[in-house]
């Protein structure tokens, strides 16, 4: 957990930084570090997802075909 809290704390202030840097405004650099890790969250959620979805296709795809009487055991 610790270095979760460590890497947001991070993150944060990269995102502070470049913007600050880019805008020389505190407020927009503020209002960009707490924004942007959101949208990152939320866009890591669905990647995460689609990544499931393609290994699971890909498992699938190695495996040989069965006939439909076929049971599979784990």
């Amino acid at each position: 957990m610790l270095k979760t809290l460590t890497f947001t704390l991070m993150h944060f202030c990269i995102a502070f930084g470049v913007t600050y840097a880019l805008t020389g405004s505190v407020a927009v650099g503020g209002l960009v570090a707490t924004v942007e890790p959101l949208c990152n969250a939320v866009g890591f959620f669905f990647h995460d997802k689609l990544w499931k979805r393609l290994e699971k296709h890909a498992t699938a795809d190695n495996e040989p075909a069965r006939q439909s009487w076929q049971h599979r055991h784990a």
